[in-house]
């Protein structure tokens, strides 16, 4: 019978730490069935699903992973799912959307876009901000790409209204485009 895992990894980027974390799944039985990885500045975060049909995994996949966390400084979280967890079913009938941000850097951005966001039980699937300086002006400007699924109960024009009422509170460019 199977067994699934979460596992995140965060550690000073390195090149080698997606060939360590991998070598304990494979060394433990497992297969990595999705992950997400990415840099982060100097950093490099990993989230894996995997799974082992090896009995008895457990013991031998905390020993590894603490010896990993110990030898290349990492920091290691692991928590058993369910197959149900593993292999969500759809749940809703939703719609897949973009939604671009713009604008001068400031507290609370990330924040109160993500809050309206869920208020409507948008979901949100996949974000990245970034910071950058302007050429021009030398001003910091805060980009944020996020892809969300948005429940069909939720009205496209109310959410679009809603985030651009947002957007001119926050003195910011907010873009929703249906993907």
């Amino acid at each position: 019978m199977k067994t699934y895992f979460i596992l995140s990894v965060i550690g000073k980027d390195r090149p080698g730490m997606v060939a360590d974390v991998s070598g304990v799944i494979y060394e433990c039985g497992g297969n990595i069935e999705d992950s997400s990885m990415g840099l982060l500045r100097n950093h490099f975060a990993l989230l894996l699903l995997f799974s082992t049909d090896r009995e008895e995994v457990n013991q031998r996949l905390v020993s590894d992973l603490k010896r990993l966390e110990r030898e290349k400084n990492l920091t290691v979280f692991f928590s058993p799912v369910t197959f149900e967890e593993a292999h969500p079913g759809a749940t809703r009938e939703s719609d897949h959307f973009k939604i671009n941000t713009s604008g001068v850097d400031h507290s609370g951005i990330v924040f109160k876009v993500c809050r309206l966001l869920a208020d409507r039980e948008t979901n949100i699937i996949d974000m990245k901000t970034h910071r950058l300086t302007s050429a021009e002006s030398g001003t910091p400007i805060f980009e944020m790409d996020i892809d969300v699924e948005v429940p069909r109960s939720v009205s496209e024009e109310r959410l679009i209204n809603d985030l651009h009422r947002l957007a001119d509170q926050l003195m910011i460019d907010v873009v929703l485009r249906k993907v």
